[in-house]
């Protein structure tokens, strides 16, 4: 065995024994909690706005808007990351997840110019998953279409 394979063993022992160990299960609890309270709250939206005589597609188009903007104004003052930090995952699934990772480059960069900072960084984060999402959807249109036939 060489001295690299050799190092990068040493290192991976050194590595697992200083590493706190993740406490999977009170992780997965908090993220499926958090993530529930997000989702059961949109609900309550969607029962609040559907009192009203709008349809049911301006319902759901309401309640979207409501969170994504819930969600960049508690990432402007500093309060989602916060959240993200206590609920882990919970809070990257829903919607206002996706929100975060858009307004929170957007503000970080905003200091950098409207569109050298702002507008090219917000999408840092969230480029990739619209860009995949979109192909993905894409192909499987395609794979439907043929099938389908």
């Amino acid at each position: 065995m060489d001295t690299s394979q050799e190092s990068k063993k040493q290192y991976e022992k050194m590595v697992e024994t200083v590493s706190p160990n993740s406490p999977i299960l009170k992780n997965c609890l908090r993220a499926f909690f958090s993530g529930g309270a997000i989702c059961a709250f949109g609900e309550g939206l969607y029962l609040y706005y559907s009192t009203f005589s709008f349809a049911e597609k301006e319902v759901s188009l309401l309640v979207s808007i409501t969170l994504i903007a819930i969600s960049a104004v508690l990432t402007a003052f500093g309060i989602y990351p916060k959240l993200g930090k206590h609920c882990g995952a919970g809070t990257i699934v829903p919607i206002t997840g996706f929100a975060n990772s858009v307004a929170s480059p957007a503000i970080e960069f905003k200091k950098e110019g409207m569109i050298l900072g702002m507008g090219a960084k917000m999408f840092l984060v969230a480029g990739p998953v619209i860009v995949y999402g979109t192909l993905s959807s894409v192909l499987v249109g395609i794979v439907y279409y043929f099938l389908g036939r």
